[in-house]
């Protein structure tokens, strides 16, 4: 076997040398030779060839790792919005905005969270808000299609019988449905904004405004409200419809659609008058959802039917109309036309509980959604009962489940005190006030007692991290749990320590 020698002109007019291999062929007289092209023919590379590369490696990426491909495109989009927030045109006096407070909107936006350092409305241009609700958009848009894709993924790494019981659970058929749920999400999401957009633009339009004003409030208070992200583009907030059924009723609507999550709007669409043939995760996260939005709504009622700084100035059915949003606030949605900072402790108390557990799984909400706090709830309940499995509507529930539950809630109220601490340590705020902006953080909810424009920046970048880390963290957390989860021929004896 031979090597030949080749030169030839580069493009800058300089000589390379390059070389080509030879080889024998037996039984021939002729030796074949093997032309390799320049070099320097082979280095240039086309942009699409750059694209085609990098799709290639992100979809290896998500093969192999889907919760940091997910981490990646959510980083991906704040920095995007975090730059076209930092321009100039992005706020009203047309000077940039300070990087913290970019960066901490774009947070807000993209996670759906809603808690701002700036107000909204008087700081943020039209093309500032316009970045926000974009953000707003594609974020919550994004969560719900990732969240299922993310299901999907874990469905198909199972084996042939885990597979088959998980494609049953979430009513999906395999990696094939993952068409049919992109087009399902973004038609269910431009259905119900569409349907918001027009009641909110016709309330405006009857109330004085404008009508590019009436148009532009409309379309930024329905994306808003479906994504549960707590963004209010009005002048003195919802607190000037504290009383208005046509301002409120939609967005209590809105966003309790969006809060349920996609899983169970899919059960609604394929089987709207068959109840029985719905899944169980529909049927837990109706159940607990409707519960925990019954006892909310009821526990702020009594708790602040009386209060001067609240509700007790309202007229009876602003009273009913103001509990009734705090059922969903609590939720994830973070828009209140009363003032916070003056309820009650024990309703704060009790919202910060709500706002923990947050809403439904592949939603627009926070929290560590209600399907794992009723998988605890049972698994206490069968414990307390004596009995070895954790059974619901019929159905059994795997170990490998309650214990991926234990393991959020453990993680989720890791993050939640740590960010306390540290909040703590870096302000002289009260106890109260930071658990309870914190929690708001961490379930995206939004909610605030007034304390996060006055924070510094260290404390804001805590915020920040507790924001992002509530989007995806448990989502993303969950799903590496269970693609690690392996089946073994061999284990260990079993054992059982004292407990309690």
């Amino acid at each position: 076997m031979g090597i030949r020698r080749h030169r030839g002109s580069l493009p800058d007019g300089s000589r390379k040398e390059w070389r080509t291999h030879r080889w024998l062929v037996p039984g021939r007289n002729s030796n074949p030779v093997r032309v390799l092209p320049p070099p320097h023919s082979r280095s240039r590379v086309k942009w699409w060839q750059v694209h085609r590369r990098v799709a290639r490696w992100f979809e290896h990426l998500a093969q192999r790792s889907p919760a940091r491909a997910t981490l990646l495109v959510f980083l991906a989009i704040i920095t995007a919005i975090t730059g076209l927030l930092s321009l100039p045109i992005a706020t009203t006096s047309g000077e940039r905005a300070p990087f913290i407070d970019a960066l901490f909107t774009a947070v807000s936006a993209v996670c759906v969270t809603g808690l701002t350092t700036v107000d909204t409305a008087t700081y943020w241009s039209h093309f500032g808000q316009g970045v926000m609700v974009l953000g707003v958009f594609i974020g919550g848009l994004g969560v719900m299609t990732l969240a299922s894709l993310l299901a999907l993924v874990v469905s198909s790494h199972l084996g042939l019988t885990q597979r088959m019981l998980a494609s049953s659970a979430t009513g999906s058929r395999g990696m094939s449905d993952v068409g049919q749920i992109l087009t399902n999400v973004m038609m269910v999401s431009l259905v119900v904004e569409g349907g918001v957009f027009v009641a909110l633009s016709l309330r405006f339009l009857t109330l004085g405004f404008t009508v590019p004003d009436a148009l532009w409030s409309g379309l930024f208070m329905a994306i808003s409200s479906f994504n549960n992200a707590g963004f209010v583009n009005l002048e003195g907030g919802a607190a000037s419809f504290v009383g208005d059924w046509g301002f409120l009723l939609p967005i209590i609507l809105a966003a309790t659609v969006g809060a349920l999550g996609f899983p169970v709007l899919n059960d609604f669409i394929r089987n709207p008058r068959k109840p029985r043939r719905w899944t169980l995760h529909s049927k837990m996260t109706l159940s607990v959802f409707g519960g925990l939005f019954f006892l909310s709504v009821i526990s702020t009622a009594v708790l602040e039917w009386n209060n001067p700084g609240t509700f007790g100035h309202l007229a009876g059915s602003e009273k009913v109309l103001n509990s009734l949003l705090s059922g969903i606030n609590s939720r994830s949605l973070g828009i209140s036309a009363i003032d916070t900072s003056a309820q009650e402790s024990t309703t704060v108390f009790l919202t910060g509980i709500f706002m923990f557990i947050g809403g439904g799984s592949a939603s627009t909400a926070g929290g560590i959604k209600v399907t794992t706090f009723a998988v605890l709830f049972l698994a206490v309940l069968a414990e307390a009962k004596g009995s070895h499995d954790v059974e619901v509507y019929g159905r059994r529930l795997r170990f490998g489940t309650v214990r991926l539950a234990v393991s959020v809630l453990f993680i989720s109220t890791a993050m939640v005190l740590l960010a306390a601490f540290l909040l703590l340590a870096m302000t002289n705020l009260p106890l109260e006030a930071v658990i309870f902006e914190t929690i708001s953080a961490f379930g995206t909810v939004g909610l605030s007692l007034g304390i996060t424009p006055h924070l510094p920046a260290a404390a804001k970048a805590v915020l920040v991290f507790l924001m992002f880390a509530g989007r995806l963290g448990p989502m993303t957390f969950a799903t590496a749990l269970a693609l690690r989860e392996k089946s073994r021929l061999v284990r260990m004896p079993e054992s059982r320590p004292i407990v309690g």
